[in-house]
């Protein structure tokens, strides 16, 4: 048969339509079960069963569509009609086809609209399918000082879970908080955002280890796997990627050839060295430098007892790289331990995730190279795709550098991986707050405390945000609420500075040299720059006062602690900063400006936006000390503009609430400029 008469005759009996409405059809019956059955926990096995039987079933299909047409009495054989009912037959089964097609076609796009939404992609209100959480691991040991085992292996679990690009893994900050409380699954995958909740114990004693773990949809409360694993402390090496791998197979989530071969290495064949280094992973990342120095000293000890255990290496560098950091970047020994470290982990595993992010983290916090950071960062997410703490430095960096907004879509997307970290809600807080954009911020200081209530340090913030919008009496709550010893000897700079400013704001300037001089009185600072603060706070406390004679005195008392810090560090913006305030509160104009103006040519030369506007509002306040009114309103005007945290330890920025209230702001009352600033919306 000529080919032209049989494409004729299969457009003729409607094949054409018929192969185009069974492939339209069975596309939609394919994603229908890919979605669907999982959901009922149906096996993979009766999806690929559809696949198949569709497949089959196309040739069969188009022969039936050739041999049969469809007509009112029923299906008959072609061959049986005549031509004038054939043509009538035909035409009413290509309408009836053409209907199918296009019903097909509108579900097809039905379903790729509402699968572009959150909430066709998530279960439980906002829980994707492949989520999942890792509650701490019970000790049963027995022995109290074995809780380290546990919190190690729960660490390694995550590391290798977050490793895997299909899984969403909150973090173990947001996890730990479930540690010995009542186990209600369901609500915590509620309030971690997840469907599934891994739970279990370490038993370790005389040797031997054994690792419970169970997997369970929270949703369902239906155990999806468990396994024990009893291995001697000789072998316990794989049992966490062995542990990632059963999770992620019964979760069905796909794992790249990379990603299997990262699972497969084994850290170290040191037993000792390995435990050692968990005792390091258990103090690693809980905040105080205390903390990070332990944690040092103990991956310290691990590359002593294995010189090529590049994973220790690696947390060996993130650990000095923190201490070196929060502890102002000044300790030489320790910004060499960190380079020390990371070069033996690049010698030994330089593609290893750890030790990409110990560079990264080297780069940001020893060397402040904030573009080659971010570079590292950005590459290290891939291999690390579901690590809050990638996007909570990338925030960090893009907030040193003046990209708000960058920032906290970042801190957001750490949120989203680890919605219950206190610090990251916090640090979000802050942001949105330098942004000006005080009711999120509020939002998110009350998520906080919902996990910590009555934290001593999240009410001040929070009251700090009430003061920037000029709600004194909120503020006031808050602060009567904190416990008296916190807001005093033990609360950060940050929450301190608050109750100060409150005090400031209120003009209760008495209360406010009592409780300074009280803090100078029982000398608990940290540094002589924790002490050259106080007394510069004080100065000034006792200036707004009335008080000049003691405010010189406290004030010479504050050069005596600040010029030797400034002389030894003549490069320190911060020791600038404070030593600008000393000199204006002896009444040196000249040497306060001066020093002002070069603590701003130190953050502009640190290429450091935040530090920048922090020096531009202490040379605003020098200047309306001294009676340069249109020099100061001009800075403030700018700075009303721009978003930042702001000076002596203050996390709000200048706000319309705080010129009227402050009294810094006195000498400018009468311009009416500065009125005028005191009027405007805030932007």
């Amino acid at each position: 048969m000529n080919p032209k008469n049989i494409l004729t005759e299969l457009k003729r009996r409607n094949v054409y339509r018929a192969a185009v409405a069974y492939g339209v059809v069975a596309w939609f019956l394919t994603q229908l079960t890919t979605q669907v059955f999982p959901f009922f926990e149906i096996p993979n096995s009766a999806v690929r069963f559809v696949v198949i039987a569709l497949g089959v079933g196309f040739p069969i299909a188009m022969l039936l569509s050739w041999l049969y047409e469809l007509t009112p009495e029923g299906i008959v054989r072609t061959e049986d009609l005549d031509p004038v009912q054939a043509r009538s037959a035909r035409r009413a089964t290509g309408r009836i086809l053409d209907f199918i097609i296009i019903g097909a076609l509108l579900l097809v796009i039905a379903m790729l609209i509402v699968g572009r939404l959150p909430f066709y992609r998530q279960t439980g209100g906002s829980m994707p399918q492949k989520s999942i959480a890792v509650l701490p691991l019970e000790n049963l040991s027995g022995d109290p000082d074995n809780a380290y085992f546990a919190d190690g292996i729960q660490e390694e679990i995550l590391t290798r879970l977050a490793g895997i690009a299909d899984l969403k893994v909150i973090s173990r900050s947001s996890t730990q908080q479930y540690q010995s409380k009542p186990r209600n699954l369901r609500e915590i995958a509620k309030q971690l955002g997840v469907a599934n909740i891994v739970e279990g114990s370490v038993q370790k004693a005389a040797g031997q280890v054994r690792v419970n773990v169970q997997l369970i949809n929270a949703q369902t409360d239906s155990q999806l796997w468990a396994e024990t694993y009893d291995r001697k402390l000789t072998d316990i090496f794989g049992v966490e990627s062995e542990i990632a791998k059963g999770v992620a197979e019964s979760l069905q989530a796909k794992l790249t050839g990379s990603e299997e071969l990262a699972l497969a290495v084994k850290p170290t064949n040191n037993p000792e060295a390995y435990d050692v280094y968990l005792r390091g992973r258990a103090f690693q990342g809980r905040g105080p430098v205390a903390l990070a120095q332990k944690a040092a000293g103990f991956y310290e000890r691990a590359v002593q007892l294995d010189p090529n255990f590049a994973l220790a290496w690696a947390w060996l560098s993130r650990a000095n790289a923190s201490v070196y950091f929060t502890s102002g970047g000044k300790n030489v020994a320790r910004r060499d331990a960190v380079k020390k470290a990371l070069e033996n982990a690049e010698r030994l595993q330089p593609n290893l995730p750890e030790t990409q992010l110990a560079l990264a983290y080297y780069q940001f916090q020893v060397l402040g190279d904030y573009a080659l950071a971010k570079t590292t960062f950005r590459l290290v997410s891939k291999t690390l795709p579901g690590s809050s703490e990638v996007p909570y430095a990338l925030g960090l960096i893009a907030e040193n550098e003046g990209n708000w907004n960058e920032s906290v879509a970042y801190f957001e997307q750490g949120l989203s991986l680890d919605p219950r970290n206190v610090d990251l809600l916090k640090q979000a807080a802050f942001t949105y707050a330098w942004l000006r954009q005080f009711p999120t911020a509020l939002k998110l200081y009350d998520r906080a405390l919902d996990i910590i209530p009555n934290d001593p340090e999240t009410m001040a913030f929070k009251a700090a945000v009430y003061q920037a919008q000029g709600n004194l009496q909120e503020a006031a709550k808050l602060l009567s609420e904190r416990n008296a010893q916190h807001a005093s000897e033990n609360a950060s700079a940050g929450a301190s500075a608050t109750v100060l400013r409150q005090l400031r704001l209120e003009r209760n300037h008495a209360e406010l040299v009592r409780l300074l001089q009280t803090q100078l009185a029982q000398s608990h600072f940290d540094s002589e720059l924790a002490k050259g603060f106080a007394q510069i706070n004080l100065a000034f406390a006792q200036y707004l006062g009335g008080d000049n004679a003691g405010a010189k005195v406290t004030a010479e008392e504050a050069r005596n602690t600040l010029e030797p810090l400034c002389k030894s560090e003549p490069n320190n913006l911060m020791f600038a900063r404070l030593l600008s305030l000393n000199y204006a509160a002896l009444g040196n104009k000249d040497s306060a400006i001066n020093e002002a103006e070069r603590a701003i040519m130190l953050s502009q030369s640190a290429n450091d936006r935040m530090d920048g506007s922090r020096a531009e509002e202490i040379l605003a306040v020098i200047q309306a000390r001294f009676g340069e009114n249109s020099r100061a309103i001009s800075t403030l005007s700018r700075l009303l503009q721009t978003a930042y945290g702001s000076s002596l330890c203050n996390p709000m920025p200048l706000t319309p609430a705080f010129l009227r209230l402050d009294p810094f702001w006195d000498p400018l009352r009468a311009d009416p400029a500065f009125q005028k600033l005191c009027e405007e919306k805030q932007h």
